[in-house]
């Protein structure tokens, strides 16, 4: 399986290049994006944008790791529906091709025959890349592949991306919002108990050349399972701190946000992109990310919280916790799974985070929250 998390890195790095690949001409951009309908759409938003970059890069992770290993077919899982329709009102099925000439011609006809920016995504899509991790390529890891399952988010924070504000992050801090909050996601978890247990991380706008006005950007992955617990992180040591800084979804209700506002030393803190806010509190910038509604879903919480699993923190469900907290239960708070639907729902909502998230690193933050927000949500 460590040769599974060297593919990932992989993809998720071709990922980036065809994120940064469709943002750099606006004129083709404007082409790209598509509203989605229906069960597709997230309740969250008045308008939910998918983009051609969002579809490609899933349908390419699926390509590139079904093609190393089969027995993963059907068992890649992605956000987007990889219909697309082009200028011709024309509904186009976006795949990844064996050959480079078939992906080019699909290309061409989603982008209404404009050969040079299909060339361009084709080269992206089917370039040779090793992205190179030496703590990575060590690792071993006794996991099946038949025992998981994947869960992609090949944009997180899309709105960002469409808005693609040229916010550069901070050296010690994060952005509100912006084109850092675009993360690429691809999340591994056990098909029995869906318990995540490999992520990569990769956030393709990190910082820009301001000479070449080009972007770069950096990667992060963890692994836990059975005694394996390895991080791209260093691991560090947890502090006790006087203050407790606390993210949220600007949109978040008032209610929880005086509740939460009433802690003691708390500091109320927003940005954009649920993977973002994780990613946040995976590099110990906040202790917390607190989010009570269901709007979230399993491909943007699977990867992250496979790296928090892998330094001792993780991601529960909020209403859970506050329950779990009110009847003054012992034993492990429950964490999210990744392996099963909800009952009774469809669409996109059937792999809703239904009661909201609370990620954390160090586990005492959850009952604060819990005290907090009883009686609340």
């Amino acid at each position: 399986m460590a040769e599974l998390l060297r593919l990932l890195l992989n993809v998720s790095e071709k990922a980036a290049n065809v994120a940064r690949v469709c943002r750099q001409e606006a004129p083709l951009f404007e082409l790209l994006v598509q509203e989605k309908k229906g069960a597709e759409k997230n309740k969250k938003f008045i308008k939910d944008f998918k983009t051609l970059a969002d579809v490609i890069i899933q349908e390419m992770i699926r390509h590139d790791v079904c093609a190393q290993f089969p027995e993963l077919n059907g068992f890649v899982h992605g956000e987007e529906s990889n219909t697309f329709e082009n200028g011709l009102g024309e509904s186009v099925t976006v795949t990844v091709c064996a050959k480079e000439e078939d992906t080019m011609a699909l290309l061409a006809k989603v982008l209404d025959g404009d050969q040079t920016a299909a060339s361009l995504l084709t080269n992206a899509i089917h370039q040779k890349l090793q992205l190179r991790d030496e703590k990575a390529e060590s690792l071993q890891i006794s996991l099946n592949p038949d025992d998981v399952a994947i869960w992609i988010d090949p944009i997180d924070g899309t709105s960002q991306y469409i808005e693609g504000k040229d916010e550069e992050e901070p050296d010690e801090g994060f952005c509100p919002s912006g084109l850092p909050c675009a993360l690429v996601l691809i999340g591994v978890y056990l098909r029995a108990t869906g318990q995540p247990v490999m992520g990569v991380i990769n956030q393709p706008f990190k910082c820009k050349d301001p000479m070449a006005q080009r972007w770069t950007g950096q990667h992060f992955w963890g692994v836990s399972y059975g005694d394996v617990n390895a991080c791209s992180f260093t691991q560090r040591s947890l502090q006790k701190r006087d203050h407790l800084s606390v993210l949220l979804s600007s949109s978040e209700k008032q209610a929880v946000k005086d509740a939460l506002a009433s802690l003691p030393n708390s500091t109320l803190m927003y940005a954009s992109g649920a993977g973002y806010k994780i990613l946040c509190v995976i590099q110990g910038l906040v202790d917390m990310y607190v989010l009570s509604e269901g709007t979230t879903y399993k491909w943007d919480s699977c990867a992250p919280h496979a790296l928090l699993r892998a330094m001792g923190g993780g991601v529960s469900d909020l209403n859970e916790c506050v329950r779990y907290y009110v009847n003054s239960n012992d034993g492990p708070r429950p964490e999210l799974t990744y392996h099963e639907a909800q009952l009774g729902s469809e669409g996109v909502d059937r792999w809703a985070n239904r009661g909201g998230i609370i990620a954390y690193l160090d586990s005492s933050v959850i009952d604060k929250a819990a005290a907090a927000l009883a009686g609340k949500i």
